[in-house]
């Protein structure tokens, strides 16, 4: 049903796979602008896919499944994935949120200045050009999503910001519960950028309102 929707929708370029080993077989061979993934898959769940699939991929993931519990979804946005539906959905609000992921990345690819594209500091440097993180000189896999949050926060330094106005702005749409997503990649990038994710000084907390990028020293942006 999907299917037959995105493809009146204008999407032609649409596999499947039945099984987690067809996926991660997909995957490996072709480059996919993004991936939709169900949770109950024979063989391996697809959370566990989902950790396979980002050691290959930058790809967003948006889980679509019968799993609609908290618990269930935390679990998902921390192995990997960018946005988590549950069922049963409507489906074109699937369609929005696929077209709002490819739009992102479309215009993140293109319409940053030259300026705006690299960012270093002491602790970690930001590459758009390459897709590039690097901490303490050692390249990071750093998903879609985690990349454009990143960058976003180092284009807006010391302001602070809603999870909705983050999720408006990275995620390019906002539905209720969705800041939990914000929360989640928050705590993956302090995770991979804070030598305390506990006690973060670079991604911090403003109590009751949101959250603020802090450069760390020695910035530079070319």
């Amino acid at each position: 049903m999907l299917e037959s929707l995105l493809r009146k929708e204008g999407f032609n370029r649409i596999s499947k796979a039945n099984t987690a080993p067809e996926a991660l077989k997909a995957v490996q061979t072709v480059s996919y602008s993004l991936i939709v993934l169900d949770v109950m898959l024979p063989e391996i769940d697809g959370f566990t896919l989902c950790m396979e699939l980002r050691k290959i991929t930058h790809a967003p993931i948006m889980f679509l499944t019968a799993r609609s519990g908290d618990i269930d979804k935390l679990q998902g946005l921390s192995m990997g994935g960018d946005d988590y539906v549950t069922k049963p959905f409507q489906p074109l609000e699937v369609v929005a949120r696929i077209k709002a992921h490819l739009r992102r990345g479309t215009i993140y690819s293109t319409s940053l200045l030259p300026s705006e594209k690299i960012f270093a500091y002491d602790v970690f440097s930001i590459n758009k050009t390459t897709g590039q993180l690097l901490i303490n000189n050692e390249e990071i896999p750093c998903p879609a999503k985690e990349f454009e949050l990143l960058h976003y926060f180092c284009n807006h330094p010391n302001r602070v910001f809603t999870a909705q106005q983050l999720y408006e702005q990275v995620w390019g749409s906002m539905v209720q519960g969705d800041e939990k997503t914000v929360v989640i990649h928050i705590s993956r990038l302090r995770r991979k950028l804070e030598p305390n994710p506990s006690d973060p000084k670079i991604i911090v907390t403003i109590r009751g309102i949101g959250y603020k990028f802090i450069p760390p020293s020695g910035e530079s942006k070319r």
